[in-house]
């Protein structure tokens, strides 16, 4: 029996190599042997976005991303949360089996505040939004990254004391952190984030891209010193090659010569051309909005058959029916 995968993105902006290669790629490659469910997280945003316009219009532009990307309907079941609306009834009826304490100790949102957002009830009880997300389709895996690791312990502290209260009724998810993957590395030699500006979109204007590569922080080796591996350029450059290729340029880094200005235009030419086909399936959804949303219908009826019976079981279980 295949098990159960499920992911998230939210519709924060323009997705990049980072998302690509942290956690798209891993998904797409899933899909044959699991099943996969995969959904954009528009009420999640709601914490950090306000512009409704500027939701509607990031939220269709992931699921087109995703799509182009090799996200497969037919394979997977791939659906726009704020569309299924028994997430937000499980999620009221989880929060009576969270403690106050258990959000209070939740890193994420201590660093959100820190970080100067305004702190309010959606972004507090983000978790058990989370908690909702994964129970409700009886997902056997979560992957995750290590910051979103502790709200996965929620969500399975959460479901332990439902079941615990009323019997088997979730799923108990685990995490799993793909320990193969490093920290996908900025243009600044940050983690690569949106928040930070550091980012390469995978589908942005070509000027746009090459903006960000020429602005990738180097260091000042001289033209005849031997270059650094251990920098942005090199790492990211590293995501697009296979072994006989990174060797080529692990040389080229130890050879007197180099020039970084070289490398960058090399860079700009590779992602263009690694993504090429994904960019003209992009344009496609884009011009044919409504197989768009045809398929946001099909996501939306497929994850709604699962939800409706685990809600069903939920309410059952807790006296709701």
């Amino acid at each position: 029996m295949k098990k159960r995968i499920l992911s998230g993105i939210q519709p924060s902006g323009q997705l990049h190599i980072g998302n690509y290669f942290g956690m798209i790629e891993r998904m797409v490659s899933l899909q044959k042997e699991s099943e996969l469910f995969c959904f954009i997280a528009n009420y999640h945003s709601l914490t950090s976005m306000s512009e409704s316009k500027k939701l509607e219009k990031n939220t269709f532009e992931a699921f087109v991303d995703l799509l182009a990307l090799g996200i497969e309907t037919d394979d997977s079941t791939f659906w726009i949360q704020s569309h299924v609306p028994e997430v937000t009834e499980l999620s009221w009826i989880l929060s009576n089996f969270t403690s106050v304490g258990l959000m209070q100790r939740s890193t994420s949102y201590k660093d959100k505040i820190a970080n100067g957002l305004k702190p309010n009830m959606g972004l507090f009880s983000y978790p058990v939004l989370m908690a909702s997300d994964i129970l409700l389709y009886q997902s056997n895996i979560v992957p995750v990254g290590k910051d979103q690791k502790q709200h996965l312990e929620m969500t399975k502290d959460i479901a332990l004391k439902f079941n615990n209260f009323y019997g088997d009724t979730f799923v108990i998810p685990e995490a799993e952190i793909d320990k193969n993957k490093n920290l996908i590395i900025g243009i600044d030699g940050q983690k690569m984030s949106k928040s930070y500006g550091n980012t390469i979109p995978i589908f942005g204007e070509e000027s746009q891209i090459k903006d960000q590569i020429m602005n990738i922080t180097t260091d000042s080796a001289g033209l005849n010193d031997l270059k650094d591996t251990d920098t942005p350029l090199f790492q990211i450059f590293s995501m697009f090659l296979n072994d006989d290729e990174l060797k080529i340029l692990d040389d080229r880094y130890n050879t007197p010569g180099l020039k970084y200005m070289e490398v960058k235009n090399e860079l700009f030419e590779k992602i263009i051309d690694y993504f090429s086909e994904q960019r003209k399936k992009r344009n496609e959804l884009m011009n044919n909005p409504d197989d768009v949303v045809d398929l946001m219908k099909l996501g939306e009826e497929k994850a709604r058959d699962i939800a409706s019976k685990t809600l069903l079981k939920v309410k059952i279980a807790a006296g709701l029916i």
